[in-house]
């Protein structure tokens, strides 16, 4: 960038001197204006993380009186991974089944009154009145009864609630207390990644043409250690740019993960290929300015130059794209340009 400054500098000065007539042509390099159909390949820099992850905790809060599993531990669907203390929970879950028992034998002894009152008034030495009073105090302990099965079914699942059901099959990533702890409702005890689904998540600028880069293959490569190179797809593009990094986060899924390896938290590389928004290519010794925008010089039919100011896309590693100023199949100057003035006759320094 610092040479390019100098050519614009050295440009201007010569656009303020005006046009000298040049005895010969002056041997420059021609670079030929090309069309912009490679594309922009986009290199990113990411970490592997599982597609399903989970922060699970109890339900309830309590002291820890287990924790089945560590860090990187896998585990199976179903398995324990914790415990906190249920003697509270076991209390009232005792007390419930004690309330249930007896509501279940008022029950019983309702529905056996029920039924001799019943009797009785048919016999014809009772009335109504004892069978009606029966059949109230049978409906009641029925509805006393069902009140103390929800209760008991509401106690069963606290004791069940105690402990940490793994849902799926999967690897702990992140173990965020210990036993003895205390901990509320729902604070996150362990982290838990899935097994079967790899995704890489990179952070890129937001880039022009970004979203069109859905379902892109990309190529991953391991940066800490070896491993085979992997392949997959672009499957997410925030539609937001993360406020904290003025990066757009990007996910690509991994088809192709070794199976014998953890791979997850592991750095990968990884390239996207964009299409271009249009424009021509010209290397970037081409570039100059006039009144302190940029400019190119082009060869025109005669064989003299003409200063053309451009606008920049974007710059490449040996070339700039261009979008306006310039057209596809122009010839452009560039090694040399810093002589010229418009007007001026030039030649090809490296004719082939």
């Amino acid at each position: 960038m610092r040479f390019v400054s100098m050519m614009f500098a050295a440009a201007s000065c010569f656009s303020a001197a005006g046009p000298v007539a040049a005895a010969e042509p002056l041997a420059v390099e021609f670079a030929p204006v090309t069309p912009s159909d490679r594309g922009l390949t986009v290199r990113l820099t990411g970490t592997l993380a599982a597609t399903e992850t989970v922060d699970l905790g109890f339900r309830q809060g309590g002291r820890i009186r287990e924790i089945a599993v560590a860090e990187g531990d896998d585990f199976q669907s179903g398995d324990v991974l914790g415990r906190i203390e249920p003697l509270q929970q076991k209390q009232s879950l005792n007390a419930a089944e004690a309330a249930l028992a007896a509501a279940e034998a008022t029950r019983a002894l309702s529905a056996q009154s029920a039924q001799r009152a019943e009797a009785l008034l048919a016999r014809g030495v009772g009335t109504r009145a004892d069978r009606d009073q029966a059949d109230q105090a049978l409906s009641a302990a029925n509805a006393q009864t069902a009140l103390a099965r929800t209760a008991l079914d509401q106690a069963q699942r606290a004791v069940d609630d105690t402990e940490l059901i793994a849902p799926f099959d999967g690897v702990v990533t992140d173990r965020a207390a210990e036993v003895g702890q205390v901990v509320g409702p729902a604070t996150t005890v362990l982290s838990l990644a899935a097994n079967g689904g790899i995704e890489a998540v990179f952070l890129t600028p937001d880039l022009s043409k970004l979203a069109d880069a859905i379902g892109t293959e990309v190529t991953f490569t391991t940066i800490e250690f070896d491993a085979p190179e992997m392949h997959g797809a672009v499957t997410e593009i925030a539609p937001l740019i993360d406020p904290a990094t003025g990066s757009v986060r990007v996910r690509a899924r991994v088809a192709d993960a070794p199976a014998d390896r953890n791979l997850l938290g592991a750095a990968v590389r990884g390239s996207i290929s964009l299409p271009d928004d249009g424009g021509v290519f010209v290397p970037w010794t081409a570039l100059t300015s006039v009144g302190g925008k940029p400019a190119v010089w082009i060869v025109q039919s005669d064989s003299t130059v003409e200063l053309r100011p451009v606008d920049i896309l974007r710059f490449d590693n040996d070339t700039v794209l261009l979008s306006a100023g310039v057209k596809a199949g122009e010839i452009a100057v560039g090694a040399g340009s810093q002589m010229l003035y418009p007007g001026r006759p030039v030649i090809d320094g490296n004719p082939e």
